[in-house]
């Protein structure tokens, strides 16, 4: 069980100083986050819609603590919209958020995060585009649903993200579904204890299963965060069943991952949209990626035999 190790570690300084110094670390993470800054960023933007494929962009960053960190992490969005306004591109560009760059774990935080978030939700509304709400570890949620109920009596195209292993979740879906909310269900990239999740992968797989029917006969708009095969074709049938046309849910993977059947899935006509992270601050993103699936840490630990 070396996901939990590596959740650990990606909140450890020492770590984040080995990894960071590595020689290989930099083309490995470059796998997963094609840039830095939002100049770096347009092209993959260009590259991937040319393509037929839809995004959700996320600045990465998460360890504020200052409330001026927050408001950059509000400025940086910004200048993405801004930059993505003469591309035109509506919905096939949206923004993903995590609410503790917005300063949310600060003291005051939730009015804080609402604060920051909004002017990012109200300029990708002016763009023709929306945000969502990225789910982060249990103790933040009640704060990220009551600031997406909010944000909803304004822009009810904003979005937010449901995690399979939390026992919660199947309750949340239901009230999601219910109220016709934009949903990513994610199995979860967390470390959280027995007595709030699911810590075995078949359990967490058939609450993924579970969830997703909900959201399905639900009134909302499903969007299926998932690169496992068996979930996807599972996904597709639960769609047909609740009589759902391609345009009335999608599927999202993140960049890097599974990058041809982003295309294939594309290609037979399903709205494929891909998780695109940029920015400096890759550290912890970069470790849950290789917590969430073995095959990127052989990757990542040949890659530091093969280099090192």
């Amino acid at each position: 069980m070396l996901g939990p190790v590596i959740l650990a570690a990606s909140r450890s300084d020492r770590m984040r100083r080995l990894v960071s110094a590595a020689p290989v670390t930099k083309p490995v993470v470059d796998r997963f986050i094609p840039g830095e800054t939002v100049d770096q960023i347009v092209p993959i933007i260009r590259e991937l819609t040319d393509q037929g494929l839809e995004l959700t962009m996320d600045v990465v960053g998460e360890d504020i603590t200052t409330p001026a960190q927050a408001e950059a992490a509000r400025d940086a969005y910004l200048e993405l919209i801004d930059r993505l306004k003469p591309l035109e591109l509506g919905t096939r560009a949206e923004m993903s958020v995590k609410l503790s760059m917005f300063g949310q774990a600060l003291e005051g935080g939730h009015e804080l995060a609402l604060a920051n978030v909004r002017p990012v939700v109200e300029a990708a509304a002016e763009i023709g585009t929306t945000v969502t709400l990225d789910a982060e570890d249990h103790t933040t949620l009640d704060s990220m649903f009551a600031i997406h109920e909010e944000l909803r009596k304004d822009f009810p195209q904003t979005g937010c993200v449901i995690q399979a292993y939390l026992f919660r979740t199947e309750a949340d879906a239901r009230r999601l579904a219910d109220s016709g909310s934009r949903v990513r269900l994610v199995k979860g990239a967390y470390k959280e204890p027995a007595e709030v999740a699911y810590q075995q992968r078949h359990e967490i797989d058939k609450a993924y299963v579970r969830i997703l029917r909900t959201l399905m006969e639900g009134e909302g708009y499903p969007m299926i965060g998932s690169h496992d095969p068996r979930l996807i074709s599972i996904g597709q049938e639960l769609a047909r069943t609740a009589g759902r046309k391609l345009d009335e849910y999608e599927f999202q993977m993140l960049y890097g991952i599974r990058s041809d059947e982003h295309l294939r899935l594309a290609a037979e006509g399903h709205r494929m949209r891909v998780y695109t992270a940029y920015g400096t601050d890759w550290y912890g993103y970069f470790m849950r990626r290789l917590a969430e699936k073995p095959a990127n840490l052989r990757f990542f630990a040949r890659s530091m035999v093969s280099k090192g």
